[in-house]
């Protein structure tokens, strides 16, 4: 589950905010309990655990059930989250000028890509699943989600900058996350980034959601799969690069040539990787956020 710094995720926040419920929460990572049995845990009354149980579940945390039982129908939760981010508001300190450019995950120029692999638009599926010829359909261009286990993808994105202006940071941002075959929240992937064929570093994905649905993917896409990703934020500087404040490599600004007409950002799984667990790209009609591949760069 991913939420952001607003009133939306208020009701979550919120019922995170009890240690009876945090306790309900520990219970139920273990087991399915009834209202009974979690009275019973907690040594409270069941009215009283009613009342909790139903935060948990309006905040998307839980879901309940109705089962069979001798003495009629009874309640069972399940936990339904096992990782939630909180996406902060990202901030430029310093003013600088700048250049944007929205870049479609489909409008990859090169690619290598290893099963399980796919592309869907937000109609339907481009090509066959798991065959990687399908990555050179005409029809990518309209992708609004990608996967694969292994390989690469690579993006050339027009410079921007014009003669005279002085490069200061780079910002790309993406939603991403690791690739299962159907999911796994507990999947980590070692994702490598390079830029102009120089490695930025490399950011671990923690695993493949499908715990709740993303707010964008689209109705016709199954349950089961990739649902969303966490936006993550590169960012070169003339000290370092990070992703999402957290350094990754001493690579600066002072590295990159800026006279060239284009940038090439390539985002990679390596087959020697200690944690091969692929990447999913969500686009501006998948995932949680309405975005594509931003890529900005500031100047004075």
């Amino acid at each position: 589950m991913q939420l952001e710094l607003d009133s939306a995720s208020l009701q979550v926040y919120q019922a995170l905010a009890s240690d009876v419920r945090l306790n309900i929460i520990q219970l139920l990572s273990e087991k399915t309990y009834n209202i009974k049995e979690l009275a019973t845990a907690l040594e409270l009354s069941s009215p009283i655990v009613t009342k909790h149980i139903e935060k948990l579940e309006a905040a998307g945390i839980i879901r309940t059930e109705k089962k069979p039982a001798k003495s009629g129908l009874q309640r069972i939760s399940i936990l339904i989250v096992d990782h939630i981010e909180i996406s902060f508001p990202k901030k430029i300190q310093i003013s600088y000028a700048s250049y944007e450019i929205s870049v479609p995950i489909g409008h990859y120029t090169d690619f290598h890509v290893v099963p399980t692999c796919g592309l869907a638009s937000a109609k339907d599926f481009i090509g066959p699943v798991d065959q990687p010829k399908y990555f050179l359909a005409p029809e990518r261009i309209s992708a609004g989600i990608l996967w694969f286990t292994q390989g690469f993808v690579e993006y050339k994105i027009i410079n921007q900058l014009e003669e005279g202006d002085q490069l200061k940071q780079i910002d790309i941002s993406f939603e991403i996350s690791s690739e299962f075959p159907f999911s796994n929240s507990v999947w980590p992937s070692d994702i490598s980034f390079s830029l102009n064929g120089i490695k930025l570093g490399v950011w671990q994905s923690p695993g493949d959601f499908a715990d709740t649905r993303g707010k964008l993917t689209p109705d016709w896409w199954p349950d089961n799969i990739n649902q969303y990703g966490i936006l993550k934020t590169l960012r070169v500087t003339s000290h370092g690069t990070y992703i999402d404040g957290d350094p990754i490599s001493d690579i600066t600004i002072a590295d990159f040539i800026t006279i060239h007409d284009s940038w090439t950002f390539r985002i990679e799984v390596k087959e020697d990787a200690e944690h091969v667990g692929g990447v999913t790209l969500f686009g501006e009609k998948f995932g949680n956020h309405p975005q594509d591949i931003i890529f900005k760069t500031y100047y004075i």
